[in-house]
């Protein structure tokens, strides 16, 4: 194992020209560093930097140095305690920061912002080290605390800069924040002691999981910790692609496969973070027959009932089981109340059986097509192959081996693939208070003019002709708040012909009330045939844009699918299908391809 390096920040002594003085802080370091010193030993070497020693220019100097030494196989580990500020974002920062509000944590003698910091933190990255960062404080979800509870918020002074001064990039390290960007977080009394409400819950998390769990696990047993100490604040991870850095422990080891979906105790009871979004059905009786099965090996396996289905959660209850409260499961879809796809295989009676064998929950046989409901597969197995067929006998996609049961459960895989991928793409929520105040904005690069449906209701999107060949498009994609006094969270998903989805374009923020998140950080979005498809005349490529607005973050591991790959016969891990909210979503066809009137060129597409 490599090496801890720590780097533990509280602020509680500021000046009065600074910010309010706290109480917890101190505390929260303390508790960090018995922490670290109880799970890595001598493996951790700690700095601590406390009150006046927490200025701007020793905090950046220990980043670059102290973390900055941590190589290949270490963990750099920052821990800050204490105030965060925030103030509205003006000119390019508005690119990036779709609340309309530049955030920074508060040293002691002033601001660090938080793109400044992040770009520190991936200096340090740069030397090959995972890179943590744990911020308590206010406004800390876009840093890369009543009469119970003090807000850790300081009031930004006129002198001070919270703008953009880093070129901003893809994070290279992990981010647990103690609230949203938009949201205060708190400190309070705890056992007897004053602390951040966060760092109180993120340790017991820690200790209660133990060291190789997950931020991804800790971060959601963090967050269920500080519901249950009643306060309002909502805990954060990014970035939370999955088989990254969030999927790591915590002090260092390699990346886990993220399970689709988490069991925690919270509170309201058991939860699992699926829902409606997610395309399960809302509410109660019509969703009992769902169940999910922990993945944990061993005497915590066990299966959970749904209860409730909201937006963004489902209400749970174990079935002759009892999960320790204090702890994390992954768990999966293991049986739906109603399949959302058939199949019917054409072929022996030996063949029908290997493959109804090897069906999950999402995909279930039936005897004919007239008992199908909404999409439904036709299996023709011939000549030790199997076609896998739409109703009108298209194929979905190239023939697979179909020679045995290895192969039947790869084309098991196929179907569950394909159910996944059509489920996200047609998912469409009731009616709800949320319709129609995000518009999503297509406009080619360089135009104010955006791009309206055609007669089909796509928008088409044509390769120019130039001197060297048929050059792809170039767009700016735009999500547009347009109500009055809502905070919105969105994400963009991007569905493609060859059956992928993926938030990459817009992963999922908050937008302000009147402001604009941008895809890309502002950045043109490049249109292009796939790799595979030569560039000539006729030739072209779909895309479904998938607009999802919620009131609140919704966890987007399950709506991420690689493009299926038939000759690699490729597993796939975990279901799409999976608090009260609102949701709803848009989607918008898209069509790019290559005019029949471009002559000469050939290759790949870029």
């Amino acid at each position: 194992m490599g090496m801890i390096k720590a780097l533990l920040v509280g602020i509680d002594d500021y000046p009065a020209d600074v910010a309010t003085p706290l109480g917890g802080c101190a505390n929260d370091i303390a508790e960090a560093r018995r922490l670290l010193e109880d799970l890595a030993g001598e493996r951790a070497e700690i700095r601590v930097l406390l009150d006046a020693w927490a200025t701007v220019d020793l905090v950046t100097d220990a980043v670059l140095e102290h973390l900055g030494s941590a190589g290949p196989g270490d963990t750099a580990l920052l821990w800050f305690s204490g105030h965060g500020t925030e103030e509205l974002a003006t000119g390019d920062d508005l690119l990036i920061e779709a609340t309309g509000r530049n955030q920074a944590l508060v040293c002691v003698d002033g601001p660090l912002p938080d793109k400044r910091l992040g770009a520190l933190l991936d200096r340090v990255a740069a030397g090959g080290a995972q890179v943590v960062a744990v911020l308590d404080c206010c406004h800390s979800g876009g840093a890369t605390r009543e009469a119970e509870l003090v807000e850790r918020y300081a009031p930004p002074r006129p002198d001070w800069d919270l703008g953009a001064r880093e070129p901003a990039g893809p994070a290279r390290h992990v981010l647990l924040a103690a609230s949203r960007l938009d949201e205060p977080s708190y400190e309070g009394w705890f056992e007897g002691r004053r602390h951040g409400a966060f760092t109180h819950a993120l340790v017991d998390a820690v200790r209660a999981a133990g060291p190789g769990a997950t931020c991804r696990e800790l971060l959601a047993g963090a967050s269920a910790r500080v519901q249950r100490a009643g306060s309002t604040q909502h805990p954060v991870l990014f970035p939370d692609l999955p088989g990254g850095a969030a999927d790591r422990p915590l002090l260092g080891g390699p990346a886990r496969t993220a399970s689709p979906h988490l069991l925690r105790y919270g509170a309201d009871g058991w939860e699992v973070d699926c829902g409606g979004v997610h395309g399960l059905r809302e509410g109660g009786e019509a969703a009992r027959g769902t169940l999910f099965a922990a993945l944990d090996e061993g005497p915590d396996r066990g299966v959970v009932r749904a209860l409730e289905v909201s937006a963004a959660r489902t209400l749970v209850a174990p079935v002759d089981w009892e999960p320790e409260q204090e702890r994390v499961y992954p768990v999966a879809l293991s049986e739906v109340a109603l399949p959302p796809a058939s199949v019917t295989v054409d072929g022996d009676p030996e063949d029908k059986r290997l493959l109804n064998g090897e069906l999950g929950p999402l995909v279930r046989p039936v005897d004919g097509p007239e008992e199908a409901r909404g999409l439904h597969f036709r299996v023709h197995v011939r000549d030790g192959r199997a076609h896998v067929l739409r109703r009108d006998g298209t194929e979905f996609t190239a023939p697979l081996p179909f020679e045995g049961p290895a192969d039947a459960g790869r084309v098991a895989d196929c179907l569950a693939h394909l159910t996944r991928w059509h489920q996200v793409r047609d998912l469409a929520p009731r009616p709800s208070l949320l319709d129609g105040l995000v518009e999503l904005e297509i406009v080619p690069w360089g135009s104010d003019e955006p791009l309206r449906p055609d007669a089909s209701g796509e928008l088409v999107c044509p390769y120019a002709p130039s001197p060297a060949g048929p050059r792809p498009p170039w767009v700016s994609i735009r999500l547009h708040n347009r109500s009055p006094d809502r905070t919105l969270w969105c994400v963009l998903l991007d569905l493609t012909d060859g059956y992928a989805c993926d938030p990459v374009l817009y992963p999922g923020h908050f937008i302000g009330p009147g402001h604009t998140g941008h895809a890309l950080d502002g950045d043109p979005v490049q249109l292009s045939l796939p790799a595979s498809r030569p560039v000539v005349p006729g030739a072209e490529a779909r895309d479904w844009l998938k607009l999802i607005v919620a009131d609140r973050e919704l966890n987007t591991v399950p709506f991420r699918l690689s493009p299926w790959d038939t000759a690699a016969g490729r597993r796939v891990l975990g279901p799409v299908l999976g608090a009260a909210g609102r949701w709803t979503a848009v989607t918008v066809p898209l069509r790019t391809f290559v005019p029949r009137a471009a002559h000469g060129v050939s290759g790949p597409g870029g």
